[in-house]
Parts: structure tokens; C-alpha cells; sequence
């Protein structure tokens, strides 16, 4: 064999003096062989740096360990320790993650048949504005790769969703902040998605309507992003009296409230809380520095990975998960 040349399972097993099927079992995960005959094989392969051929693997397997996610909001800066979290549980389970970016050139349909195409064994959605035209049954291929939704809710049946559970970490939420004597709230949402709802609102204004006898103000910025959070809070402070404002802003998550904090003391003069009381959500790592001291919820992001990953392996029929994350209560309310 030349240097130049790559090595194969063939060359590996004249080296070890086994078989070729030797060789696969070897590299294969759970395979039945001796242990004296797997460390050979394995210490051959080293010798002429052989690494299995993983497509040719897939051929024979129909698997290739190729899992698609779709992000479409990487304006959102929580996504980047949850691609970490997520490709990393992949990474341990001998899976690779390929990263496909939704933008208005390319939608979540699109995304989809380009994955089917590629033959990925899953389809996991960590974004929010999945539409429910485009991702009903009857548009989608048959053949296709099965579908997750990760750290939000779904609201299409055929499609399982592992979050945080937005009833549970709500009520903890508003239970502190009734206890602070808080009494009038408002709620800043983000993107407006169909299929990908979020609790968050619902079971907020479910909470306070009654208990402040008028509607929950919303404070729509559209998109997770703090500078949409500074323009639309700018615009309601500006047009609000301080006699009429709210004393408790909820964001639908960090990145919002971040935004929020930033305007509110720094083109406002305001006092956060005593003035205007701010909450976050996800329990990003910025907001607990002492610039934002951010009160937020965290997500229980290793645990719903966990989760969705027994669902890729077969280890757990895939099913909606609503799992509890933790109240981290800071200097913010």
C-alpha cells in the first residue's frame, strides 16, 4: 500500500491476520467479538491511520447517523448553547449534526426535502416560526426522516416537542412576583409562530388578568433580539405616563430582557426594579452578570436533550415532553 493511498478494511485484516467481517465488528458498537481480537484489529488500524468509511456503513445499516437541525432565529443568542448542548449529546452517541439555516431563501419545506434527500435519520426544529401549511402531513414527503422540535412547544400532533414546561416554570414565576407586590405587569413577546407556540403568554396573562381586573399590557418586538426589545420598549415608555406604566416587565426570554434593562436605565434613567422590574428566560449565562443580574428561568437544557436523544436512539417512543427547569431570582425583581 502507498503512503498516498488510503488504508481499507482489507488491509487491516491481512495485517491483523482476520477476516474483513473481523474488521466491522470491530468498529461496530455492541458487535459480537473477542476482546484479544478486537484490540488487534484495532491496534492495526491505528498503525495505518484506517478509519472505517461511514457512507458505505449507512448502505448496509440504512442508517447514516445524520441528524438535520433548522434554526431560523440566530439572532437569538440562546441558540448557540443549545446547538452546543445538542451536538454534543449527538457527538457522544456516534451521531454528526448537519446545520441547515432558515432564511427567505430557503424555508422549513425546503430544508426538509433537502435533509430527505441526504438521507438523515431526524429532523430536529430549534427555531420559532415553523408554519403549520408547511409542515402538515399532506405536504410533507412520506418517506421523510421523523420530525422533533426542541426547547418549544409544537402544536402538530405528528410532531413531538421536548420543552421546558411553560405551565409549571409560569406559575413560579408568578407566584414571586405577586409575593414582591408587583401588581402591574406586562409581557414582551417575540416572534409570532404558528406551530412552535410558546405557553409562556398564556399561562402569564392566565395569572394576572383576574388579578389586575384589565387586560396584560404586550410589548411586541417581533423577533428575539435586544435592540427590537429597546425600540418597542422606547416606543411605550415614551408614550406612557409614569402614573400609568407598568412596575413588572416579563420577557419571553433573555435576550428580550437584556434589551429591556439596557433602555429602561440607560436612555430612561430608570431604576431597575424599583422603578421597573424586568425578568428574563432561558437562565442565559449574561444575564446573571452583575451588569443585568437578571431574574430568569433556566431551561433544563441537558435533561431535554437527554430526552430527545433516547427518542433518536429507539430508547423512548417519541412523545411531547414538558419538563421543570429552575427559578433563578436576581436583583432584576
Amino acid at each position: 500500500m502507498s503512503k498516498s493511498s488510503r488504508a481499507t478494511a482489507a488491509d487491516v485484516a491481512r495485517a491483523a491476520g482476520v477476516s474483513k467481517w473481523t474488521v466491522t465488528r470491530a468498529f461496530t458498537p455492541g458487535a459480537s467479538i473477542a476482546e484479544h481480537s478486537r484490540e488487534r484489529v484495532l491496534q492495526e488500524a491505528a498503525k495505518l491511520g484506517y478509519r472505517p468509511n461511514l457512507l458505505a456503513r449507512s448502505l448496509a445499516t440504512k442508517t447514516t447517523n445524520l441528524v438535520a437541525i433548522l434554526v431560523d432565529d440566530f439572532a437569538n443568542p440562546y441558540k448557540l448553547p443549545v446547538l452546543e448542548v445538542l451536538t454534543q449529546a449527538l457527538q457522544a452517541e456516534q451521531m454528526a449534526a448537519v446545520l441547515i439555516n432558515i432564511n427567505q431563501h430557503f424555508d422549513h419545506l425546503s430544508a426538509i426535502l433537502d435533509a430527505d434527500q441526504r438521507q438523515v435519520d431526524a429532523v430536529i426544529l430549534v427555531g420559532t416560526d415553523f408554519k403549520d401549511e408547511a409542515l402538515n402531513e399532506q405536504a410533507l414527503p412520506a418517506s421523510r426522516p421523523p420530525l422533533y422540535v426542541l426547547a418549544r412547544e409544537s402544536t402538530i400532533a405528528h410532531i413531538p416537542a421536548v420543552s421546558c414546561d411553560a405551565r409549571v416554570s409560569m406559575a413560579e414565576i408568578n407566584q414571586h412576583l405577586w409575593q414582591r407586590g408587583y401588581r402591574r405587569p406586562g409581557f414582551m413577546s417575540g416572534p409570532r409562530s404558528l406551530s412552535t407556540a410558546l405557553g409562556r403568554k398564556q399561562h402569564f396573562n392566565t395569572f394576572w388578568q383576574p388579578h389586575c381586573g384589565a387586560p396584560v399590557p404586550e410589548l411586541r418586538a417581533g423577533s428575539y433580539d435586544r435592540n427590537a426589545a429597546a425600540q418597542v420598549l422606547r416606543a411605550y415608555l415614551q408614550h406612557t405616563s409614569a402614573a400609568e406604566r407598568i412596575d413588572v416587565l416579563m420577557c419571553e426570554n433573555d435576550a428580550l430582557a437584556i434589551g429591556a434593562i439596557e433602555t429602561a436605565r440607560h436612555e430612561f434613567g430608570l431604576r431597575v426594579p424599583q422603578d421597573l422590574a424586568i425578568v428574563g428566560y432561558d437562565g442565559d449565562e449574561l444575564a446573571a452578570t452583575p451588569s443585568f443580574n437578571l431574574t430568569s428561568y433556566r431551561q433544563p437544557l441537558p435533561q431535554m436533550v437527554a430526552a430527545l436523544i433516547r427518542m433518536l436512539k429507539g430508547e423512548l417512543p417519541p412523545q411531547s415532553l414538558n419538563l421543570p427547569g429552575e427559578l433563578l431570582i436576581r436583583g432584576s425583581t
